[in-house]
């Protein structure tokens, strides 16, 4: 026993950001920005707040699953970027919901949603009667330098949810962490504490990116996330239906697929309008490829992704909703 997908949703922000506005904010041009990455525009919080957005996914997704707040037995959102230190994202959620269950936040970056599911069918394995909300949600924008034109225009925000209940869709799944903080890091803010010291660059709370690096990794480590959960679910390439891939550069998503000998037709994509919004960006395209009607029951879906820790991630989805 894993789990099902019952329902998806996912919410973003009102204020769309383009290239062409970029470019009057640092030295870059749209022609830069899609040529290297494939984003055109992206979503960025105003007027929002991650609880807001993380609310209007989970309220869709429940409704898509035809599931009552009162029927959920467990909160779990993927994000670096709360609201709050504390409380977590899940407990500011749950008061909004006015859900009962236990909620928690967990970390593991861009691929926080697939560790997510990895967690939620520890649960459902001790309990399978039961359902879960699960909920990928980032605000980027708060944690990148908006002065540094190498990162600030790769990312957007966004939350999208999935409620997971009883079943046996969930064939397998693959994590794995490769402890590395060089190439992908936020610095946390020690405050104003007069007995903290370290180099004035060191306190700064923006996103610290060595491109190159993540690239080599992205490729690489999906790849290899992806082959071995066909190998441990025991399916064959052929029989993927769609390829659901962490949003982060369209560079790094064709690279993936030509090493992994699939139709480019079956990876599906929205990076060029959404950008990466990190743990949420396969939560939100499984949502928007749901409502468009792309999946069909008995469809295998792969999911992966990456991100900063080094983490990787990838699992085989039966589609059955």
């Amino acid at each position: 026993m894993s789990f099902t997908i019952l329902g998806t949703g996912s919410a973003l922000p009102g204020r769309i950001v383009t290239n062409e506005e970029l470019s009057c904010m640092v030295d870059t041009s749209d022609e830069w920005i899609r040529s290297r990455t494939g984003i055109r525009q992206r979503r960025v919080c105003s007027g929002e707040s991650l609880t807001d957005l993380a609310y209007q996914a989970a309220l869709l997704a429940l409704e898509d699953s035809c599931c009552e707040v009162g029927e959920l037995d467990l909160i779990i959102c993927a994000t670096v970027s709360a609201d709050y230190v504390l409380p977590s994202l899940a407990c500011a959620l749950q008061a909004r919901l006015g859900a009962h269950c236990p909620a928690f936040d967990m970390n593991a970056a861009c691929t926080g949603f697939l560790y997510g599911l990895d967690i939620a069918a520890g649960y459902f394995a001790r309990n399978p009667q039961q359902k879960i909300l699960l909920v990928g949600a980032d605000a980027m924008s708060r944690l990148v330098d908006w002065q540094e034109r190498s990162t600030c225009v790769l990312f957007g925000d966004g939350a999208g949810a999935v409620v997971l209940g009883p079943g046996n869709d969930l064939l397998a799944i693959e994590l794995s962490a490769q402890g590395d903080i060089a190439p992908l890091y936020v610095p946390n803010s020690w405050g104003n504490s007069p007995f903290h010291q370290a180099e004035e660059s060191q306190k700064k709370p923006y996103l610290v990116m060595d491109g190159q690096e993540v690239f080599r990794f992205a490729v690489t480590s999906m790849v290899q996330a992806v082959e071995q959960v066909l190998h441990k679910a025991g399916v064959r390439k052929e029989r993927i239906a769609y390829l659901l891939p962490h949003q982060a550069n369209i560079r790094i998503i064709d690279a993936a697929v030509n090493r992994l000998k699939l139709p480019r037709e079956k990876c599906l994509t929205n990076i060029a309008l959404r950008g990466n919004t990190s743990a949420a960006c396969v939560a939100i395209l499984l949502d928007e490829q749901n409502r468009a009607g792309r999946f069909q029951n008995g469809d295998l879906l792969v999911l992966t992704a990456f991100g900063g820790g080094l983490t990787t991630g990838a699992s085989i989805l039966r589609w059955n909703k």
